[in-house]
């Protein structure tokens, strides 16, 4: 049987017509972010577990799962991408790396971006030293889905501890008006701040003034009360 009948057949086997019809988390009304998307209902953990599944199928196969409507099928194809790139050798992670950048377009939802920007953009920008000024490409973009992608890419430095790109991008998108960059900025700011704390306070110390509430909400959430208070002061003047 062909894969790409038998995974399309599998996920819509796990439809769930409540979860299809109001999809969690999502704007999907007219002129909202995912206006353009459409939902099976798949819970994530059954899109995972048919991605390890079928995670040895082509990049040809994946690029048909990218180019569906439905979120969960674009959802697979960068579960799949995340699991070669774990276990290809350097040069098919070259491949994988080269072919996620040519289908950026695809990567076109919070969800998306958020499963796959820094397992394979942060990890391979980190680990093979390629040129990290991609990332303030993506974070001056006018697709909000691209800007998202630089912030959230930064996520694997942060995890080895290098936190220079996060704040770098987090000044570029300071002044960003969607708050789903806020939400991601504020979030990796506070990832940041779950490993050392002091690179997270000079950038309050220097920026809370400015900083949309969310993304100030975001980033001082595991502060104590008492701090929380201090700093939403901070940004109310």
């Amino acid at each position: 049987m062909n894969s790409m009948y038998e995974i399309q057949n599998l996920l819509h086997k796990q439809v769930n017509n409540a979860r299809r019809d109001n999809p969690l988390f999502f704007k999907t009304g007219p002129g909202d972010y995912a206006e353009h998307d459409r939902f099976l209902g798949v819970p994530v953990p059954v899109v995972r577990k048919i991605a390890k599944q079928y995670a040895h199928i082509s990049l040809q196969e994946i690029t048909v799962l990218l180019a569906s409507r439905n979120n969960e099928e674009r959802l697979l194809a960068l579960f799949i991408l995340n699991l070669q790139y774990k276990k290809a050798n350097d040069q098919e992670r070259h491949a994988i790396y080269s072919f996620y950048m040519n289908n950026l377009k695809q990567v076109n939802n919070w969800n998306l971006v958020d499963s796959s920007a820094h397992e394979i953009i942060g990890a391979h920008l980190f680990n093979y030293n390629s040129d990290k000024n991609i990332l303030i490409k993506l974070a001056q973009s006018t697709n909000l889905w691209e800007r998202r992608i630089a912030i959230i890419a930064t996520l694997y430095f942060i995890r080895t501890l290098d936190f220079s790109w996060t704040i770098t991008l987090a000044e570029i998108l300071l002044t960003d008006a969607h708050d789903l960059i806020h939400k991601a900025v504020g979030w990796m700011l506070r990832e940041v701040g779950q490993k050392d704390e002091i690179p997270l306070r000079d950038f309050l110390d220097k920026h809370a003034s400015r900083m949309p509430r969310t993304m100030l909400r975001y980033a001082i959430e595991k502060f104590s009360p008492q701090e929380r208070a201090l700093y939403m002061h901070a940004g109310r003047n």
